[in-house]
């Protein structure tokens, strides 16, 4: 057998083997090229479909489909391949597709929820944090906004600021009143309308929240703002201190509480102290001593009526199981508590527990019967003071057993 002829790919190709200047019959074949009749029916066809069809506006945008689409013939069908856009108008068996709106690009970037069903669901969020009226409040916090850029405000000799305490501190509180601890209030109607009254409250919760939530609770429900008698150390933290003076709080003095109670305003005071909201958790609701009696004489001095105050619900926020004397006084403070998920937790055992609170407003203890000078006998002082705690310790009592549960 002879040696074979090599021939190079690309050079001296026979015609009919790729290499010349038409296809070759293999590939003319395959495409059904050397079928001329089958051809010009394929055009043919293709002609009067394109006749039937009504023409799409000449701005929409044209996308490629398949050659061949369900249920037209061809006896010579390739697969669908690419087919470049200058020639979509004059290839059979191609239709236009509908543009693609930029709602649905929108919609499907953000998840498939579209701009609407979003501002949608911010506004029923807004409803239920803030209530029905939140656009009105909202225009209301924009005008305080306002009001504080351009200095219209005006604060007190006693450093408080209504308006940063109403649409700051009191709007903070507020929800969690409202949501957190699910306040139910009872015999706010013993309040005074206007004039100096004197509030006396039980003290418990390991931190001073139960004031925080008294004040809130007050001033929606009156429109009146609580001034709260504040202990030393509120007022020597940094901070804190400021945040107090804005709120309305002063130091507890009876100098400065019959100056406010002579000029009309609410008075709050929780004779217990720092004893009572440190207490352990097993003295739960057991009123601690009420002090020397300063807040009746300075009562009774002014003439004005005490309102005893019971809270339930507050003993719960933060259960004392234990505590640390030694750290506590290294620290400057008063106690360290531990409670069963601070410090286990970090700053998540500083969220209080979501304990159901009770707010009972007592009825008014009037002063302004006794003579001029029943606020220097030491005995009649210790009288009414008796009287103030009895009152709010058996309606603590009272309260426990109409509590259904502590969360609810």
């Amino acid at each position: 057998m002879g040696d074979a002829e090599i021939i190079p790919i690309g050079t001296r190709g026979r015609p009919g083997r790729g290499t010349g200047s038409k296809p070759s019959s293999a590939s003319r074949s395959l495409a059904g090229g050397s079928r001329p009749a089958a051809k010009k029916a394929v055009a043919k066809k293709a002609s009067a479909k394109k006749a039937a069809a009504p023409r799409k506006a000449a701005d929409e945008p044209a996308s490629i489909a398949p050659a061949t689409r369900p249920g037209a013939e061809s006896p010579h069908a390739e697969p669908a391949a690419s087919v470049p856009p200058s020639q979509v108008e004059s290839t059979p068996g191609l239709e236009k597709r509908e543009p693609v709106r930029t709602e649905d690009v929108a919609a499907a970037a953000s998840g498939g929820i579209s701009s609407a069903e979003i501002l949608g669901a911010l506004q029923h969020a807004s409803r239920e944090v803030f209530g029905e009226e939140w656009e009105t409040q909202l225009a209301h916090f924009l005008a305080f906004l306002r009001r504080r850029v351009t200095g219209d405000y005006t604060i007190d000799e006693y450093g408080f600021d209504a308006q940063l305490s109403q649409h700051l501190i009191l709007a903070t509180l507020r929800p969690i009143a409202q949501k957190w601890f699910r306040i139910e209030v009872r015999g706010i109607e013993n309040i005074p309308a206007d004039g100096g009254a004197l509030l006396v409250s039980n003290h418990s919760g390991t931190i001073p929240v139960d004031g925080l939530m008294t004040m809130s609770t007050i001033y929606d429900h009156t429109g009146r703002h609580l001034r709260a008698l504040g202990a030393d150390l509120v007022f020597k933290t940094p901070f804190v201190s400021t945040l107090a003076r804005k709120g309305g709080a002063t130091l507890a003095c009876n100098e400065d509480a019959e100056r406010m109670l002579r000029g009309g305003e609410l008075v709050g005071v929780w004779p217990e102290g720092f004893k009572g909201i440190g207490k352990a958790y097993s003295e739960r609701y057991k009123l601690q001593r009420f002090g020397r009696g300063g807040f009746v004489s300075a009562a009774l001095r002014t003439g004005v009526p005490i309102v005893p105050l019971s809270v339930v619900g507050a003993e719960e926020i933060y259960p004392r199981i234990a505590n640390i004397p030694s750290l506590a006084r290294l620290l400057g403070l008063p106690y360290l508590p531990i409670t069963p998920t601070f410090p286990l937790l970090g700053p998540l055992g500083l969220v209080p527990l979501p304990s159901k609170w009770l707010l009972e407003f007592g009825e008014p203890i009037r002063t302004d019967e006794y003579d001029d000078g029943a606020a220097d006998d030491p005995m009649l002082v210790f009288n009414v003071t008796d009287q103030v705690r009895e009152t709010i310790q058996q309606t603590l009592y009272s309260l426990l057993m109409q509590r259904e549960s502590i969360f609810r």
